[in-house]
């Protein structure tokens, strides 16, 4: 299907997702229409952020997690009402993040039935209080970008999509989303220079 005819049905079912209306069914058929972009973004975020719960014990695959967020979503959109498909795609990515920290925080504290090997086990993403005052800013400098510009960045080269992934899932051309991108670090550039004078930003915080 028309990856813009499918933001087009999209959009027509947010607009359809108002109090008085039985939202379930229109619920269902959205997130029917929504399916390949969210098992894209599922599939981007387990695999390259959170590649520890593919592993055993979890083994956790993506179409796995899609059931999990959707149920999820499900639950969410009986109260949220996104208005753009940009707003639904963020609602779906903070559920995702969400689930799979649930997990990750599973495994964490399940017993080891065997002794491990240290070099094969990939240690715990650490939390942002670990990170240092520059880490810190760079944060903050990037939560202050421009919505576009900020959006980009998040899935190019925080959560490690290709740029045509990313245009997939924002349904707009790869050219946008590379326009966003150049944006949006020259801007984090012009802010962070005294930390990096003589080098670009780096492609993660």
């Amino acid at each position: 299907m028309n990856d813009e005819h499918t933001t087009a049905v999209v959009q027509r079912y947010l607009d359809e997702l108002v109090e008085d209306s039985p939202t379930e069914p229109i619920v269902r058929a959205l997130l029917d229409r929504s399916v390949r972009r969210l098992h894209l973004l599922c599939a981007t975020l387990l695999y390259r952020s959170y590649p520890r719960l593919t592993q055993p014990p979890l083994n956790v695959q993506a179409d796995e997690l899609l059931g999990a967020v959707t149920e999820r979503l499900l639950k969410a959109l009986r109260e949220a009402r996104p208005r753009t498909v940009r707003q639904l795609f963020a609602l779906a990515n903070q559920h995702m993040r969400w689930e799979l920290n649930d997990l990750a925080r599973r495994l964490d504290n399940q017993p080891a039935a065997v002794e491990l090997n240290e070099e094969l086990v990939a240690a715990p993403a650490s939390s942002a209080s670990g990170l240092t005052s520059d880490g810190l800013r760079m944060l903050q400098v990037i939560g202050a970008l421009p919505e576009d510009e900020r959006e980009a960045f998040d899935l190019v080269r925080i959560q490690g999509m290709t740029q045509v992934e990313a245009a997939e899932l924002l349904g707009v051309s790869v050219v946008t989303v590379k326009r966003r991108l150049t944006r949006g670090l020259r801007l984090l550039e012009e802010q962070l220079a005294d930390l990096r004078p003589e080098e670009d930003i780096p492609d993660s915080i």
